[in-house]
């Protein structure tokens, strides 16, 4: 038939932009993929030198998601649950640092024993580098004020106590709610919550000899609530106090 190659005869190879291709991959490709596959092997090698710390690369990760704006929910209150029972498990190791905050916290529950009026106000939050004390603004302070009450001292007496026997250093955090009570004094809560703050390390400063340098002074406003600025209850429980007592050896 017309069209047909004749028997006997091979057929022509095709034929790519005038030249004929060749049968499989490019011969370029197979270089490539060595390549690649040195490479791999490279990156596994620095993978498997390198010493990775899990909980920065949380925090590394949790710092782009920021940066590119991912909206992450995150608790406002991260503490760890501490029991004496937790560290008499053989399965859980227990660090210096671990005992000492240990120490701490049996040391700071004992001194509030004998009062009735800082048992039932105050609130204790031991983590793995600390313990928080958390008071109610209402007992140390009057409303809009920065002036220590009476009933404020025997709570500062006890964290000058607690800091003379134990190598801690101290953050005091101011809180309140987001109404601003006497706007003629403090021009904003930022002012009101600092100063609450600086007054009660100033008080620490002037009735011991602890080093100023294991002391800080923070005011937050309204920007760290405890719970949603609803209610007058939940109001009052934002506006507080916190007595953060920090191991020397972290940052703060």
């Amino acid at each position: 038939m017309n069209g047909e190659p004749k028997k006997g005869r091979p057929l022509p190879k095709k034929r790519c932009d005038d030249q004929e291709c060749e049968e499989g991959a490019p011969a370029w490709l197979a270089t490539f993929a060595d390549l690649m596959s040195l490479l791999l092997t490279f990156f596994v090698l620095l993978l498997s030198f390198a010493n990775m710390d899990i909980q920065k690369f949380q925090d590394m990760m949790g710092s782009v998601k920021d940066a590119f704006g991912v909206q992450v929910k995150r608790k406002q209150d991260t503490y760890i649950a501490f029991s004496p029972s937790r560290y008499e498990r053989d399965d859980i190791p227990m660090n210096q640092q671990n005992r000492e905050v240990m120490g701490l916290n049996m040391a700071m529950q004992s001194a509030l024993q004998n009062d009735e009026t800082l048992k039932k106000n105050v609130d204790l939050k031991p983590d793995d580098s600390g313990l928080l004390m958390r008071i109610s603004s209402g007992v140390m302070f009057k409303p809009g004020s920065a002036v220590l009450t009476k009933e404020a001292i025997p709570v500062l007496d006890k964290v000058i106590k607690i800091m003379t026997d134990h190598n801690f250093d101290l953050v005091v955090r101011g809180h309140t709610d987001d109404i601003l009570t006497s706007p003629t004094t403090y021009p904003s809560n930022w002012e009101l919550s600092s100063a609450r703050a600086a007054a009660a390390v100033r008080y620490i400063l002037e009735h011991s000899s602890i080093s100023p340098f294991r002391l800080k002074a923070v005011g937050y406003a309204d920007t760290r609530p405890l719970v949603p600025n609803t209610t007058e209850a939940n109001r009052k429980m934002n506006r507080r106090v916190e007595f953060y007592f920090k191991h020397p050896d972290l940052k703060h």
